[in-house]
C-alpha cells in the first residue's frame, strides 16, 4: 500500500504544552564533533537536522529553543563543518548536521565532512528521527535525493520539514507540497507527515516541538 503524505496537524493542547516545556527548559551546546570517535555516549535518544547548505538549520534550531544564537546561523553556505550536539533537559540530544551539497570550502574538507555525515546516519543506534529540511522555494532537489536514499538504506526514519514558507505564496506552498509528496513516495524510510515552518514567523514551531517531545 502506498503511503499518503499529509501535512502534520496542529498538536493537541497536551502535546503542545509538552513540547513547549521541553524547549522552555535550558538547552545547551554540548560539543562539536569532527570524527565518529568524538560522539557523546549514546545514553539518550537523539534527533538530528539535515539539509542542503543554507537551508536554515541553525535558524530553525534557534527558533525551536527560543534562543537567538544557540546554533550559529550564517549566510555563507557550508559554514557548519562538524556535527554539533545540544542537550535538552530530560529530553533528547538535538544534533545539527553539516550541510550537504554546495559549500564554500576546499574539496577535501567538504569530502571529509560528507563522509562523517554518512557514517553518523548509518551508525547511530539512538537516532530516533532525522528531520530533513527542504527550502520551500525550491522543493526536493537531486542532492536531497542522495541523502534520502542513504536514510532508506540505513533504515532511519526521516521527516521532511519545509523551511521559509513565509517567502512564498499560498499557491506556491500548495505546489511545493505536491512536489515533495511525489518525491517521498519512492522512499520507504519517510515519515508520512510533512511539517511546514518559518523560523522568522514562528510558523510550525509548536508542531515540531510537539513531535520531538513525543518521540520514544
Amino acid at each position: 500500500m502506498e503511503l499518503q503524505f499529509t501535512l502534520a496537524p496542529e498538536p493537541d493542547q497536551r502535546s503542545a504544552e509538552r513540547g513547549r516545556l521541553l524547549f522552555a527548559a535550558p538547552v545547551e551546546f554540548l560539543k562539536g564533533v569532527v570524527a565518529m570517535s568524538g560522539l557523546p555516549e549514546p545514553d539518550r535518544l537523539e534527533v538530528c537536522f539535515a539539509g542542503r547548505s543554507n537551508v536554515g538549520k541553525s535558524s530553525l534550531i534557534n527558533a525551536l529553543t527560543n534562543r537567538k544564537n544557540l546554533a550559529r546561523a550564517s549566510n555563507t553556505p557550508g559554514r557548519t563543518q562538524e556535527i554539533n550536539y545540544f542537550t535538552t533537559q530530560d529530553g533528547p540530544f538535538l544534533v545539527d548536521l553539516p550541510g550537504y551539497g554546495f559549500a564554500q570550502a576546499p574539496v577535501p574538507v567538504v569530502k571529509k565532512w560528507q563522509e562523517l555525515l554518512k557514517s553518523y546516519l548509518a551508525g547511530r543506534a539512538t537516532l530516533r528521527r532525522v528531520f530533513v529540511l527542504v527550502d520551500a522555494r525550491h522543493g526536493v532537489k537531486a542532492v536531497d535525493e542522495e541523502i534520502l536514499t542513504l536514510l532508506d538504506r540505513s533504515a532511519v526514519t526521516f521527516q521532511v520539514v519545509l523551511t521559509k514558507i513565509d517567502k512564498i505564496s499560498k499557491a506556491e506552498q500548495e505546489k511545493v507540497v505536491a512536489q515533495v509528496q511525489t518525491a517521498l513516495k519512492t522512499h520507504p524510510a519517510a515519515y508520512p507527515e510533512i511539517v511546514m515552518t518559518s523560523s522568522e514567523k514562528g510558523i510550525g514551531i509548536p508542531t515540531l516541538r510537539a513531535i520531538i517531545s513525543g518521540l520514544e
